[in-house]
């Protein structure tokens, strides 16, 4: 077991411990794809939406150094039929990007050249008989230990994104990261012989140049265009009252605070956070302040673009605003006009976006306090904002 190869199941072993909503339909999606041309998914979602757990499923289910069968065999992925097929039958890297930019800010160093070294240095120690030290590039390394008769590999990134955002202006470690997921999983040569398959999730979808996807190979769910991946956003309606019934408490007492999202697919989404908050608890606040800062929205919104203070006055006093999502480069810089700003929100989870209509809008009472309070400042004295404190009911205890 190593902290980037083969992880083994002990993240999924502690989420078990606790109340567990069961997602693990995503892992027979991904089953789904093992062996088909482009078995990668990039899964984007706002923060608190369960990126992380759903990264330490998929590392479980298909570590095979690991025997993890316990904690999937009362879940929905046993009925499937792929479930013995792929259960524990691969190699798995994992690595969450945030780790290595705390380390990179101490020491300066390469966040492409770090991940590269140590994940070369465990699967030098785990397959001494394939690798040597000379072997510096990660995909002919994988190469290596494939062809040599060793077990294809799962990849599992967590935090994909966060170089771009703690490091939003240094553009040369931004492409050669880009380069080093390239090296990996876009070369035709090597890739569909050493990875089965791809998980890779963050706040924000994979980075465009231009009109096109820096890494085109991977199939993309976003808030924007979630697809078969919407229930999988955060949680159900159905999921909630579940929640509810065995929590004995109000269902309606969270879904005036917390539902909002809403996707072509699934009407009701709400955020996972938010709602196991307000059952542990036992207390309707706002649990979205403790998550995102209002500092960041207020820096985003005061942004000096023609129609994007017209556009924020008017989804505070409850209305919906056309946007066009396209332009915007999936990054935390590259801002042309309010369109741009408002994809990023929703890509953030401050708005959400109905794609039937191309509308954005603010999903609930707690995120439209988010607001309220970013809209405090002088600058938007005008601002009519008087509806959210007369829509808004109080902080409460949850009802039995």
């Amino acid at each position: 077991m190593g902290i980037y190869l083969n992880p083994g199941y002990t993240g999924f072993e502690e989420i078990r411990r606790d109340t567990y909503v069961d997602k693990t339909g995503l892992i027979a999606y991904m089953n789904s794809l093992i062996g088909k041309p482009k078995p990668l998914v990039s899964f984007s979602r706002p923060r608190r939406f369960g990126k992380s757990f759903d990264a330490n499923m998929i590392c479980a289910y298909y570590d095979r150094g690991c025997d993890s069968r316990f904690l999937f065999e009362d879940l929905k992925i046993s009925q499937d039929d792929s479930f013995e097929q792929h259960l524990n039958k691969y190699n798995v890297i994992s690595f969450d990007a945030t780790g290595f930019i705390a380390a990179a800010k101490d020491n300066k160093n390469s966040i492409p050249d770090e991940i590269q070294k140590s994940i070369l240095k465990e699967l030098r120690e785990t397959f001494p008989d394939c690798l040597n030290d000379e072997e510096k590039n990660l995909g002919r390394a994988l190469y290596s230990v494939v062809a040599n008769g060793h077990d294809k590999f799962v990849f599992v990134i967590d935090e994909w994104d966060a170089l771009f955002r703690e490091f939003k202006y240094d553009e040369q470690q931004q492409k050669d990261y880009i380069l080093l997921l390239r090296s990996i999983f876009k070369n035709k040569d090597l890739t569909s012989r050493t990875i089965a398959a791809a998980y890779m999730t963050g706040i924000l979808p994979i980075k465009k140049y231009g009109t096109e996807s820096a890494l085109s190979d991977f199939k993309e769910y976003t808030m924007t265009k979630p697809g078969r991946l919407a229930e999988y956003v955060g949680f159900t309606e159905n999921e909630v009252r579940s929640l509810c019934n065995d929590n004995q408490v109000n269902f309606e007492d969270l879904r005036t605070w917390y539902d909002g999202y809403s996707f072509s697919r699934i009407k009701h989404v709400y955020s996972p956070n938010s709602v196991m908050n307000a059952l542990q608890e036992g207390e309707i606040q706002n649990y979205w302040t403790q998550t995102e800062t209002f500092e960041s929205l207020k820096e985003y919104i005061g942004m000096d673009y023609d129609g994007l203070k017209s556009a924020i006055v008017e989804m505070l006093g409850g209305g919906r605003v056309s946007i066009k999502i396209s332009t915007f480069q999936n990054d935390f810089t590259s801002f042309h006009n309010k369109n741009d700003v408002l994809t990023l929100l929703v890509h953030l989870g401050y708005l959400s976006y109905d794609s039937t209509k191309r509308e954005a809008y603010i999903p609930n009472l707690e995120v439209a306090e988010a607001f309220e309070d970013a809209v405090s400042g002088k600058e938007w004295a005008d601002a009519s904002v008087a509806l959210i404190s007369e829509l808004k009911p109080v902080e409460k205890s949850i009802s039995t």
